[in-house]
């Protein structure tokens, strides 16, 4: 049978009219069943004599190419590659049941030149289309046959080490259970480096794309045999190796850790009594060396991706005494997660019959009986005399009827020094109280009273503590500071920029300065009505996004307000709405507001570090100066702090945490948002240049994807600029 292929496949790769008869003769081959023939032809012709044909491997499996290059596309539908690799694993297929049916025999063969197919194939990156076909037949054939089991495991030891990976890979992701995946691939692992490398190292610790479930049955595949559950405990050490390390926590991203952390939990779920008892002190030290690194980081799914790994790993390896304990957000991904460390049955656990059921059911409800009659027996019950003389001779009595009471309200300070002295002295918690409720209406409403004492209020509300159980103190607090801080901008900003680098005072006060400065410049920003209530209904400018659920119903405005603005009207009458206009008074502080700020961050102070331990207010400082830049659009200084910005951002550039390089590029972007196209080109000639150049770079290397979406947009924010500039006449 293979003569008729090597006439077809030389006249195939001569060129020449007898190109479509070739074809032809191929498709008539393979159609008669031919390419079963000559594998099983091969494999007997190998068993004295080992070592496949290349060049027939070679033809076997690259035929689709060849053909659709002589064809220039034209070729018959079965030489697809979707039509024709399920039927060279159906062949493959047929080959190994007269494999199987010779050694029942007692008959040699050899399996080399499949195994060969097989590599070449997956190699060639058609695992999905012969895999479809070989897995489920695979998975059905060494249920309950032990010859089926080896001819498999052969099968897959004899492919090449270059097509290893390609195949082994394949096999992971195709079976439907790691009881499945034990019986195709048998001791791979242990018996060939190639695969126990791809299969501990590469799939675990260099790729993170693979599903939960190929997970799930990698590792539950090395802990179904008992030679292969030491590789296991060497996964999970090497997994919490990288899990602990602080350098791989800065520069991975984040679904690469999320990756680790889920095979961390499924190793755990794996693990037996004795194999915990044996490594528990190397379980506790990576446990404390990576929860720390992960509470470090600023970003909020890092740390608590740290502590559900923590929990795990405390939960197995203190079963009796105290385990840690954190309070973060249940959602549906930590519930996931945690549902990882209940290892799952190796395969689908059909369901129970009714009968079976019923029985279940009894024999808990059995259970449920026994647990209530000990309770019962451990706690006897008083008899009702006992019981009626303990009773309190008190509750004969009436109680008053206190339904028309009203509660009594202290009434709040009506002056500004009032409130100075109850928010310092007052001993009245209910006058200290209503003083923080009424502090920030009483300062709007008296604007000269509070600017005699605005530093002086700024003060005593940054070091302000909650006495009682306020509702919304910190709101309540913070929108007291905004009101004074919009009220005497110059000397409050000049007050709480110079306390940001000051000694003896927390991190959450240091960021509460910043919050502060933050909203008080965008409420500057922003137009005031001045009184005026005709166009009290106006918003103030925002981005809003339509509805999605509601996109059929107001494509009509859609549409009128694209045709509105694309008309020219040369008289309007009443029909528009007059938006509020007024000064924007950011314009003449923002430099108040920016430069103090950008001025000493390279300077640790005893208690403060920007640049080390305390590079979460370093990110909430970039992002806060990023904002600022962006409400000093159209203001005189915005040049100098655009120049001043992009300066900071340049110090920075290689920083360490992926939220301070966020906050980096948002700086950039604000940049190129508020200073005038024309300054930029002028003023700011060498520093944009430095910055497209490093723009470039976090948009190939950095590790974090917000990091490259942020660095493109500000690459296609200078292209437009360009852009821009050309079509301006000089």
């Amino acid at each position: 049978m293979a003569a008729p292929a090597e006439q077809a496949g030389e006249a195939l790769a001569a060129p020449g009219p007898a190109v479509p008869e070739a074809v032809a003769v191929l498709e008539q081959f393979l159609q008669e069943g031919g390419l079963p023939a000559l594998l099983w032809e091969l494999c007997r012709e190998q068993a004295g004599a080992p070592g496949p044909q290349e060049a027939l491997l070679a033809q076997v499996v690259c035929l689709p190419d060849r053909v659709s290059n002589k064809l220039q596309g034209k070729n018959p539908p079965l030489f697809f590659p979707q039509n024709y690799f399920p039927l060279l694993g159906g062949a493959i297929i047929q080959v190994l049941q007269k494999i199987s049916d010779s050694l029942r025999g007692g008959l040699d063969c050899s399996i080399s030149f499949v195994s060969h197919v097989l590599g070449k194939v997956c190699l060639h990156g058609k695992q999905k289309e012969i895999l479809s076909v070989l897995v489920p037949r695979l998975t059905d054939l060494t249920k309950s046959d032990c010859i089926w089991q080896r001819i498999c495991w052969r099968l897959v030891e004899c492919v090449p080490d270059r097509c290893m990976e390609a195949v082994v890979l394949g096999f992971v992701q195709r079976a439907p259970g790691a009881d499945v995946l034990s019986r195709l691939l048998g001791n791979l692992v242990v018996k060939n480096k190639k695969a126990q490398f791809v299969v501990t190292e590469k799939m675990l610790l260099l790729q993170y794309g693979h599903t939960t479930a190929v997970l799930q049955n990698l590792l539950g595949y090395l802990a179904l045999d008992s030679l292969r559950r030491a590789l296991l405990i060497k996964v999970l050490k090497d997994l919490l190796e990288t899990w602990g390390n602080s350098s791989a926590v800065k520069h991975s991203p984040p679904e690469q850790q999320r990756y680790i952390s889920q095979a961390i939990l499924i190793c755990l779920s794996h693990l037996r009594e004795h194999e915990i008892e044996s490594c528990r002190q190397e379980l506790l030290t990576s446990m404390m060396e990576g929860v720390k690194c992960h509470l470090d980081s600023n970003l909020p799914q890092i740390r608590r991706l740290g502590m559900i790994v923590a929990e795990s790993i405390s939960l197995k390896i203190n079963t009796d005494g105290p385990v840690l304990k954190f309070q973060y957000e249940e959602d549906d991904e930590a519930r996931e997660l945690k549902s990882l460390l209940v290892q799952t049955p190796p395969s689908v656990v059909p369901s129970l019959p009714d009968e079976d059921r019923n029985e279940k059911a009894d024999a808990a409800a059995l259970v449920v009986l026994e647990s209530n009659k000990k309770s019962h027996t451990a706690a006897p019950v008083k008899p009702d005399e006992e019981s009626d003389a303990e009773l309190d001779s008190d509750d004969d009595f009436i109680p008053y009827d206190m339904s028309e009471d009203k509660e009594l309200k202290t009434k709040a300070p009506v002056y500004i020094r009032d409130c100075i002295e109850v928010l310092t002295g007052s001993e009245d918690v209910d006058k200290w109280e209503a003083t923080v409720k009424a502090l920030e209406s009483l300062v709007r409403k008296n604007p000269a009273a509070t600017r005699e004492v605005s530093v002086e209020l700024a003060k005593i509300l940054l070091h302000l503590e909650e006495k009682t159980c306020i509702e919304g103190f910190v709101e309540l607090r913070q929108r007291a500071q905004i009101a004074i801080l919009t009220t005497d901008p110059i000397p409050v900003a000049k007050y709480l920029t110079s306390q940001f680098y000051s000694l003896n005072y927390s991190l959450r006060q240091r960021v509460d300065i910043l919050d502060v400065l933050v909203l008080a410049a965008q409420e500057l920003s922003y137009p005031k009505s001045h009184g005026k209530t005709k166009h009290s209904g106006a918003q103030k400018p925002c981005i809003q996004l339509l509805p999605g659920s509601d996109s059929s119903k107001d494509w009509r405005r859609v549409v009128d307000e694209r045709i509105k603005s694309k008309t020219r009207r040369f008289a309007t009458g009443h029909s528009q709405v007059e938006r509020a206009s007024g000064p924007n008074e950011f314009s003449s502080v923002a430099g108040h507001f920016f430069f103090p700020l950008i001025q000493h961050f390279d300077r640790p102070l005893t208690t403060f570090d920007l640049l080390g331990e305390d590079h979460f207010v370093l990110g909430r400082l970039v992002h806060a100066l990023a904002i600022l830049m962006y409400l000093a659009v159209n203001t005189v200084a915005v040049t100098a702090m655009g120049k001043a910005l992009l300066e900071f951002v340049w110090a920075l550039r290689f920083h360490t945490d992926s939220y301070v390089r966020q906050g980096l590029l948002s700086c950039v972007s604000s940049v190129l948002l508020s200073v005038p196209a024309e300054h930029l080109l002028e003023d700011i000639t060498e520093e944009l240049l430095e910055t497209q150049s490093w723009l470039g770079d976090v948009v190939e290397k950095d590790p974090d994807g917000d990091c490259r979406r942020l660095a493109l947009q500000n690459l296609q924010l200078m292209e437009n600029l360009k852009k821009k500039l050309k079509t301006v006449p000089s």
